[in-house]
């Protein structure tokens, strides 16, 4: 793969199936693909879309350059014609989806690509690979901050996954409400607030803890974090508070009982005069870890390994299926999986969100029905339903906003908004169903 390209971010089925198209005169056909997934992870009450934004900044460059084509043709991957159509490919058509950071449900359609089948059958892999990622570590996410109430979260799992998750796990974090990231180049690429001061190693490499959190403060300031647990955690306080003064900006604790140990750390502080000082605590928190800390004196909370792995759910279970196409006659039609086990709904669907007088929202609405009937659905003037997709891409042309660090932005506030809206016992970390139905209803 050229390090300038994103074509070969696929499944090999991709480029054979367009090569067999292209050979029986399908490819051209006009055709929708939905994304959606059948069910959430066991025990999750919502999914929450993240990675959309990345998505289109991959479809941007999405293009076979003569590296590519010359590695296809070297494997015998495909053959001539094929590579002729993939050296000129460009995607000419259109996106609509859920906005970035919206919850979603089963078979709620949170992405829709329509174009020819030679164009958009090939993004099946790209597409699926960035939205299952980045949507089941935003959903642990916001459980991690749900249980955190008004508590910041901060990113720290660099470390526990491959070096481009981390980039993409730290954004889709901050979707989901996380106030900052350890990584400094989802920082740089993203538009991120970065966090950190100091490990245990820097402790270790000093003769003693005093001199070592003098250092530390005589470089960043008495506004530093100071990891308080190498040796005996009461004493690392007194030895803090002596380094940087009452000023102190923090404490870390990152091992043994956070709640029991905060307890002491913030008893401890306010008898030296550090009332203001805050408690952060790392060491493997997940979102049941941090509800168990809601009554402890803690200010924020670091996470890892858990928010990287999606918390037990590492995929969102995201499929892209053909919903509609072009026949022999030149007519859009329907056209469903009907394995018993994976079944879809055939068609091009829109979607809207039913509240209720107090505005919490009591349903996923899914309109479907002739293809023209779906296009021009706004709701039918129910004033009790707002409507979920927006345009993303036009003619292949990128809308920019949904992107780069305003996209960011944008898809944490619709998420803060969107996670709002929803039953209060969507927020329980207990198992249950999904907190509000999915309804389907035909368009004449």
């Amino acid at each position: 793969m050229s390090p300038m390209t994103t074509a070969l971010l696929t499944d090999r089925y991709e480029l054979t199936m367009l090569q067999a198209a292209l050979a029986d005169g399908t490819a051209h056909r006009h055709s929708i693909f939905e994304v959606f997934t059948r069910r959430l992870p066991a025990g999750r009450r919502y999914g929450v879309l993240a990675g959309t934004g990345r998505v289109l900044e991959a479809l941007a460059d999405f293009r076979f350059d003569d590296a590519d084509l010359a590695w296809l043709e070297r494997e015998r991957v495909v053959d001539a014609a094929t590579l002729e159509y993939l050296a000129g490919y460009r995607f000419t058509g259109s996106v609509t989806g859920y906005a970035e950071g919206e919850t979603y449900f089963p078979q709620s359609p949170v992405l829709t690509v329509e174009g020819t089948f030679a164009e958009a059958v090939l993004l099946e892999t790209l597409v699926l690979s960035v939205l299952n990622h980045d949507s089941a570590v935003a959903a642990a996410a916001s459980r991690m901050t749900s249980a955190a109430v008004d508590r910041p979260c901060l990113e720290m799992g660099a470390r526990r996954t491959h070096e481009e998750s981390a980039v993409a796990a730290a954004r889709a974090a901050v979707v989901a409400g996380f106030a900052g990231t350890s990584h400094l180049e989802a920082g740089r690429r993203y538009g991120l607030a970065t966090i950190g001061t100091a490990a245990h190693a820097f402790t270790l490499l000093h003769d003693d803890e005093e001199s070592a959190f003098a250092g530390q403060v005589a470089s960043q300031g008495v506004g530093t974090t100071l990891l308080v647990d190498t040796y005996d955690v009461l004493a690392g306080v007194e030895h803090a508070v002596a380094a940087a003064g009452t000023g102190l900006g923090a404490v870390r604790l990152d091992s043994g009982d956070l709640g029991g140990l905060a307890v002491d750390v913030r008893r401890r502080l306010d008898e030296l005069g550090a009332t203001r000082t805050k408690i952060t605590v790392t060491s493997d928190l997940d979102e049941h870890a941090i509800a168990a800390l809601a009554a402890a004196p803690v200010d924020s909370y670091g996470v890892g390994t858990q928010l990287v792995v999606g918390s037990g759910a590492p995929t969102c279970g995201m499929v892209y299926k053909l919903v509609a196409r072009e026949d022999s006659e030149g007519v859009v039609r329907p056209v469903a999986k009907a394995s018993t086990a994976k079944t879809s709904v055939g068609g091009r669907k829109a979607a809207a969100r039913r509240y209720d007088e107090d505005g919490r929202a009591v349903a996923e609405v899914l309109a479907t029905g002739t293809r023209d009937a779906v296009d021009r659905w706004d709701g039918g003037g129910d004033a009790t339903l707002r409507l979920l997709q927006v345009p993303l891409v036009a003619e292949g042309s990128v809308d920019s906003r949904w992107t780069g660090h305003s996209g960011v932005r944008k898809a944490a506030e619709r998420h803060a908004d969107s996670r709002a809206e929803l039953p209060r016992g969507a927020r329980r970390l207990s198992a249950g169903e999904p907190a509000i139905p999915t309804q389907t209803i035909t368009l004449d």
